[in-house]
Parts: structure tokens; C-alpha cells; sequence
């Protein structure tokens, strides 16, 4: 019997997963041939919102790769459109050929909908749907610029979020009095309404859009209610359509979606659908569990096995930048119904649960979701609750009275209960394969799939993994580096001191790595660890560092680079202005801009061009400004007593000294300074790492501040009378923060771990230990504090910064 021909349009989640069954349980059943019109496989878009605020990137949440297709033989068509679906010859035509099919698998998923408003056309309004989507919004993204999202949904709020930890200014306008009006009740969307305002989202609820203003591109959004919003850039989240044009071209039968049998298969026998594009019972679906359930029975179907798709009841758990949500079955109001509702302000905690006729019908929660599952367990169940009544709102710890094991929650749960929403994963699944080994929760993901998606469920895995082993599993507390490793970054940076390791090849090798030369994570963080520690011992590896550290420039979306030269304290000269104005012009620099740190950037510089602009830079006595390192990048300063009425102190001058002493030194992560002349702190020194304020008896230095992603403001460090005294505390303060933090740890997050009277008590009471870590730090110094700039714009180091290969020139006759 010959190969059956199938024929996949849509290389979406749902279809990944019918292949994933398909293949296991019959690679040679078919021969698959995959369209797909983005141009690319397989992807978790349930992930896109970590990768649009930078926190994953897309190969973190890549499916399928093309090894995957090329192992199971899957012929793939990416980045083409299917335009027809020809069923009286069995063939699908796309737009660089036709297939033909024995079997079709429509998996168009769903399409954005789109405000009939004037203006929806303008550049500057997309829809967020896929990486193509994200990847706009992160272009659009820089400090300042304006976004407006309409629709106050998961899709929209999550938009919201990536943007504003991208710096964008956001605002959010939804039609309905509450956020997630589908998921959440008002109280609940009230706190979350409060949480994204406190992190500098503006959300304006009950918001009708008017239209979309702009000449040539968006500009701003108008709202009947005729209040304004600017934008640079409009998002419009308000909601999904099944994409059927394809379907309904080939005169399939199409509902609201493509209507299709328990088996999952169209009104053509040969033709099967699957996820957001299909109409099952007159319902529509777009939560990821039901779409894999669906996905089992098309396989099984393909495969000649007799199944059908039951929809069940699902809960849906929630991440909103940080905001733990919850919500199942039906809290709508009603007569007969009655609430139990618990608050805790103080935690932003809220729960309500819904009762009718002493059965739970409904929950939603916020901010404490640990008992979600058991509830949604006795929801689906239909249990009496009556006995428990009185306990119910405190979850399944306390049925009896009082708390528990901490792990009694999760064992109290029964084998049915789900554990895993997105791939539809229960207790009991997952117990059977922890005893059949998956002893860790990787093994669990990969057995079960459970926790791979979303991840929000990792907690009640790891839970499981406790109450199923018992003392033979410990919760992890600690991450390991990366993957080459079973080490914490702690556990390295103490190794290396014990065991006088000195070289990246010999802590591989001592500390036992899993794969030959380490990976992109963890080279980058050795590299520091080895040259803070031994700085006179170790040869810094460039290899080892991120691109813009390799290049000293910061590479640019189109290629080029940005340069910025050092200005001492914000203070330059008409000569190194007139120097920078002639590099601009020699260089052609499309734009120059004034930074927010007191610097001039060069924007769009060629990278072949960068040796020689710094040696013109270099000329004029100007050296890299470190605009790109793992290092000082500032020291923002006000006039202090020179000019100002107001100083007390020379603000000016201590910022110079400070930057002559820091700069070049490498941190684990970026460190800006600032000194203030006076309490109206007019250099913002208190959102800095380490700021100073003068006062008219001395300098009140500050630690811990943050203003990027995160806004906190600094920590009171200690008074001096002196700068000497100030000079000395900063660089002391500086090495407890090399010898001592995490690569890639801001300021911040160090002194939150350790603790502000650690270092109260280490750099400031303990004066012989401020002068070690005073002189230790002036060693590194004399290793490291030198210009880049000076030594790649050498003759000799310039060929390797030009282009690999000239093919403009002709060849020889």
C-alpha cells in the first residue's frame, strides 16, 4: 500500500501537536507536506509577550526547529501562501506550485479583527498576533515613544506590558468598565487596573475609539468621548476571528468558523480542521487546551482510530506582568446565588467563589491563585460543599481546620484534577510518569508536557515531584547557570577563588561542564568572573563577550553603530564639540542626539568606519564613553557652587574625580552615577546606582537606585564630611559589588541580596576592610582602566573591523 499524501495548511500550535501524535504513534503513515505564510515553523505563542519585553528571545520558544521537520521527514513550504483549495482534483495550490493531497488539515487558526475606524490603515497601527507582530512592536520601542492598545484583554495587556519594560509610554483604552471583563469580575479587574497603573501603564476603561489621527501615520487616537491619546504606535487587541477564506472559497460549510464533526473532520470527508479556525457545536475555541485535545483526535482520526472531541470546562490561569490571576466556571450574578469573598488589601489579595445550591459554580482570584486547581476540581465535580463551608474561601490546606503540610494542597488533589491548563495535563498523568522515573521536572516536560508552555503551573509540578518522592526530591532554591552546568553562578564564583582557577578552560574542566565549550550564557559570566577576580593573572577573552563589548559601539537595528565619547562629569568644550561635529560630517553620521546621561551619541555609523572615527576622536583627546559595557557608562552632575545660587557643594568637580576614578572598570552589570549640589537634587542622584547629595555639612551617598525597567528609588549608604572620604567609599563599594554579585545583576538586585547593612557594615564601619577593597579595586584599575578606542584605531587592528570580502570588483580577463 502506497504512502498516503497529507497536506498541512498552518504550522500553528495546534497542528504542531497533531504532527507530534501523528509521528509518534505512525511515522510512516503519511508524507506531510506543510504550509505555513509566516516563515518559520512551530512556535509557543503563548511565549511572545516574554520575548517582546526582552526577557526570551524567539530560539527560547521555537517548537519545532528545522532539524525537527528534517528528522521526520516533513517537507516544509514556510513563508508561502496557500491561495486555493481545489477539492474536485485533491490539490492544494500555493503560490510557488500545487500539492496533491490524499488527506487535508485546515489549520489557518484565526485572524485579528480589525475597528472599523477611520484611520485603521495609517502606518503605525498593527494587530498583535504573531512574531512578525512582536517584532514591530520592538522595533517601535524606545524610551518615550507613545503606544496606545485598544482592547483591554490577555493579548492586549500583555502588548502593554512588553512595551512599557521596553520604556515606551503606554496607555491602554478597553470598552468595557474592567479589565479582562471575559476572565475577571469588576473587583478583581479593579486590582489589576491598580497594579499596571502603578507600574506606569494609563488605562482608560468604558473607552469607545473614534478614530486613529495622523497625516501619513498614526499620531494619536481619538475617543468619542472626544479625550486624546498620542502614539507612535497603535495596537489593536480587540479581539479574533476564525480565518476561514480558504474554507469558504472551497465551499466548505462555515458557521462562525469551519464547522466540523466530533472526528474533526469538514463537510469533505478528505478535509479535516483543527484550532482557533474551527466551529464544534456551534463553539468556537481559543484557549490552547482544548485546541491539543482537538489535536489527539485529528491524529487518531488520520490514523483510522475511532475518537471524538468533548469539549470539557476549563479554568484559566493568568500572567499579567507579575499579577498572579485565576478565574473558572460561571461568577456571573445571579438569584440564587451566593458569594464568599475574602480580601487582604494589604497582599493585594482577592477571592471570591460562587455558590449555588451548595455546589461551587464559579471562582476568580487574584494575587494568590496556589488552590485554583482544587477549586476548579470541585466545580467540575459538581461536590457538595456544605461540610466544608465555613473553610471553603481558605483553600483545601485548611478542610479540617487548620494548615497543613504545605504540600498537602497539591496531594489532596485528585488523579483527575488538571495541573497543566495549556496541554491539558492532570495529577495523574503526572504521577505516573514521576514513578515511572521522571524524577525531575525536565523528564516531567518531556514525558508529559506538562509546565512547557506557559510555565505557570511549574510550581505545582515541582510540588508533585516532593509529594510523589518524597525526601529523595528537594525544591529547587537555586538555578544553575546555564545548562553546561549543575552550578549556581555563586557556587563559580566561590570555586574559582578556592580552587585558584584561572582560565575559562580550567573552570570547565574543574567544575565538570556538560558540554565542551560553554554557551552563550555562561561564557559571558566566566569571562567576568575570571578577570575580577584575577586581574592581573587573567587575559580577557573578547570572544567570550556580547557583540556591542567585542566592537566597543553599540550595533544598531540596521547594522551600524552608535559612538559615544566620554564627557567628564557632562562637561565638554567647544573644541571636542567641534570635534565631534567634524567626525559627524567626515563619517556622515545620519543623526546625533544628546543622551539623558549628558553625552553626545553618533548615531548610524558604519562599522568599517568605527577605528578611524576614534582616532579622530582620539586627536582631540576624547576617549570611549563605554556607552556599550558592563561597566560606568555616567556620572550625571548639576552646576553645583560654581554658577548655582543653590549648590553647597562642587557637584561639578567630585563628578569628574569620580569619573576619572570608575571609568574603564568592568561590573556585572551597567553602573550609572550622579551627584547633586544641593537636596533639589537636580541630577536625579536618587535613581542612580550610587548617587550623591551634597549638603551643606558634607555628601549623603545613596545606593540601589533604578530607573530603566524597574523604578526604585536609592538607599541611604552613609554621610561624609570629605570627597576623599567619597572617592574612597565609591570604589570600595564598587569592588564589594565585582567581587560579590551576580553577572548581569544591576546594583539593585545586589544590594536587595545581601542586604544594605552588609554593606553598611563592610564598606562603611569596617575601615580596614573599605581600604582593602579600595586597593583591590585600584589594581583591577591599573589593568583595565585604558581607552578601546586607542587600541583598535592602530593601522595594524583596522583590516578586521572592514567588510570579509569585496564583490564589487570585477574579475580578471
Amino acid at each position: 500500500m502506497m504512502t498516503q499524501k497529507l497536506v498541512v495548511i498552518g504550522a500553528g500550535m495546534a497542528s504542531g501537536r497533531v504532527l507530534e501524535h501523528l509521528l509518534e504513534t505512525d511515522p510512516d503513515a503519511y508524507d506531510v507536506t506543510l504550509f505555513n505564510a509566516e516563515a518559520r515553523g512551530n512556535y509557543n505563542r503563548i511565549m511572545l509577550s516574554p520575548v517582546l519585553s526582552g526577557e526570551k528571545t524567539y530560539d527560547e520558544i521555537v517548537t519545532h526547529d528545522d532539524a525537527w521537520y528534517e528528522t521526520h521527514r516533513v517537507t516544509c513550504r514556510f513563508g508561502e501562501h496557500v491561495t486555493k483549495i481545489d477539492r474536485d482534483r485533491k490539490v492544494v495550490i500555493g503560490q510557488h506550485g500545487e500539492v496533491a493531497y490524499d488527506k487535508l488539515l485546515i489549520a489557518t487558526g484565526s485572524a485579528p479583527f480589525i475597528i472599523p475606524v477611520p484611520g485603521k490603515d495609517l502606518p503605525g497601527v498593527i494587530t498583535y498576533r504573531d512574531l512578525d507582530d512582536t517584532n514591530a512592536m520592538i522595533a517601535a520601542a524606545r524610551p518615550g515613544a507613545k503606544a496606545v492598545v485598544i482592547g483591554g484583554g490577555l493579548l492586549g495587556l500583555e502588548a502593554a506590558a512588553g512595551m512599557r519594560k521596553r520604556g515606551m509610554e503606554v496607555t491602554v483604552i478597553h470598552l468595557m468598565g474592567h479589565l479582562l471583563d471575559r476572565q475577571l469580575d469588576p473587583a478583581a479587574g479593579y486590582l489589576l487596573k491598580r497594579e499596571l497603573e502603578g507600574r506606569g501603564i494609563t488605562v482608560h476603561c468604558k473607552g469607545a475609539t473614534k478614530a486613529i489621527l495622523g497625516e501619513g501615520k498614526a499620531e494619536a487616537v481619538l475617543l468619542e468621548d472626544g479625550t486624546v491619546y498620542g502614539a507612535d504606535l497603535v495596537v489593536m487587541a480587540v479581539g479574533i476571528r476564525p480565518e476561514t477564506r480558504l474554507a469558504t472559497d472551497a465551499h466548505l460549510e462555515i458557521g462562525r468558523g469551519i464547522v466540523v464533526s466530533d472526528q474533526m473532520v469538514t463537510s469533505d470527508p478528505d478535509i479535516l480542521a483543527v484550532g482557533e479556525c474551527v466551529e464544534h457545536n456551534k463553539q468556537l475555541f481559543g484557549l490552547v487546551a482544548p485546541l491539543y485535545d482537538q489535536a489527539k483526535i485529528v491524529a487518531k482520526t488520520l490514523l483510522g482510530e475511532d475518537a471524538a472531541f468533548k469539549p470539557v470546562q476549563t479554568a484559566t490561569k493568568l500572567k499579567v506582568t507579575g499579577c498572579d490571576l485565576y478565574s473558572a466556571g460561571d461568577f456571573a450574578d445571579g438569584e440564587a446565588r451566593e458569594d464568599i469573598v475574602f480580601r487582604d488589601p494589604g497582599r493585594g489579595i482577592y477571592k471570591r467563589l460562587v455558590i449555588e445550591n451548595d455546589r461551587l459554580v464559579g471562582a476568580v482570584m487574584y494575587g494568590d491563585t496556589g488552590d485554583g486547581p482544587w477549586f476548579f476540581g470541585l466545580i467540575k465535580d459538581a461536590t457538595d460543599i456544605s461540610d466544608m463551608r465555613d473553610t471553603l474561601i481558605f483553600g483545601s490546606n485548611f478542610q479540617g481546620g487548620a494548615a497543613s503540610d504545605p504540600l498537602a494542597a497539591v496531594a489532596a488533589l485528585p488523579p483527575e484534577a488538571e495541573i497543566c491548563g495549556c496541554n491539558g495535563v492532570s495529577k495523574g498523568k503526572i504521577v505516573t510518569a514521576i514513578a515511572g522515573g521522571a524524577t525531575s521536572l525536565d523528564l516531567v516536560r518531556a514525558q508529559t508536557k506538562a509546565s512547557s508552555s506557559c510555565g505557570t503551573c511549574t510550581g505545582l509540578v515541582e510540588q508533585l515531584l516532593a509529594a510523589t518522592l518524597g525526601d529523595s526530591f528537594v525544591l529547587p532554591t537555586a538555578q544553575p547557570m546555564c545548562k553546561c552546568t549543575d552550578h549556581t553562578h555563586e557556587d563559580v564564583r566561590r570555586l574559582i577563588k578556592a580552587k585558584g582557577l584561572k582560565s575559562i578552560p580550567a573552570v570547565m574542566q574543574e567544575l565538570g561542564w556538560k558540554t565542551a565549550g560553554g554557551c552563550a550564557s555562561c561564557r559571558p559570566a566566566l569571562n567576568y568572573y575570571l578577570l575580577a577576580d584575577w586581574p592581573l593573572e587573567y587575559q580577557d577573552d573578547r570572544q567570550s563577550r556580547f557583540v556591542n563589548e567585542r566592537n566597543h559601539a553599540n550595533i544598531q537595528k540596521d547594522g551600524t553603530y552608535s559612538v559615544v565619547p566620554r564627557m567628564w562629569g557632562g562637561v565638554t568644550t567647544p573644541a571636542e564639540l567641534r570635534a565631534i561635529a567634524d567626525a559627524a560630517d567626515k563619517y556622515n553620521v545620519p543623526m546625533v542626539k544628546v543622551t539623558g546621561g549628558q553625552r553626545i551619541d553618533l548615531l548610524g555609523v558604519k562599522k568599517a568606519d568605527l577605528p578611524a572615527m576614534w582616532a579622530d576622536l582620539n586627536d582631540a583627546g576624547m576617549v570611549s564613553g563605554h556607552a556599550y559595557s558592563k561597566g560606568l557608562r555616567t556620572v550625571k552632575t548639576c552646576v553645583g557652587t560654581e554658577f548655582c545660587r543653590f549648590g553647597t557643594q562642587d557637584s561639578t568637580g567630585l563628578g569628574i574625580k569620580l569619573e576619572k576614578l570608575l571609568w574603564g572598570s568592568w561590573t556585572p552589570h551597567k553602573v550609572k552615577l550622579a551627584v547633586s549640589g544641593c537636596p533639589r537634587n537636580c541630577a536625579e542622584a536618587t535613581c542612580k546606582d550610587i548617587g550623591v547629595i551634597c549638603v551643606d555639612s558634607g555628601y549623603e551617598i545613596s545606593v540601589a537606585g533604578a530607573a530603566g525597567m524597574e523604578v526604585k528609588e536609592t538607599e541611604l549608604l552613609c554621610k561624609v564630611a570629605t570627597e576623599d572620604e567619597a572617592l574612597e567609599i565609591f570604589a570600595a563599594f564598587t569592588q564589594a559589588y565585582r567581587e560579590n554579585a551576580r553577572y548581569l545583576h544591576r546594583i539593585y538586585k545586589w544590594v536587595a541580596k545581601v542586604g544594605l547593612d552588609w554593606c553598611k557594615a563592610t564598606i562603611v564601619d569596617d575601615l580596614e576592610n573599605r581600604r582593602a577593597l579600595y586597593d583591590r579595586f585600584m589594581l583591577s584599575q591599573s589593568v583595565y582602566q585604558k581607552d578601546p578606542w586607542a587600541e583598535h584605531a592602530r593601522p595594524a587592528e583596522r583590516p578586521q573591523w572592514g567588510p570579509m570580502a569585496d564583490f564589487t570588483l570585477e574579475a580578471a580577463e
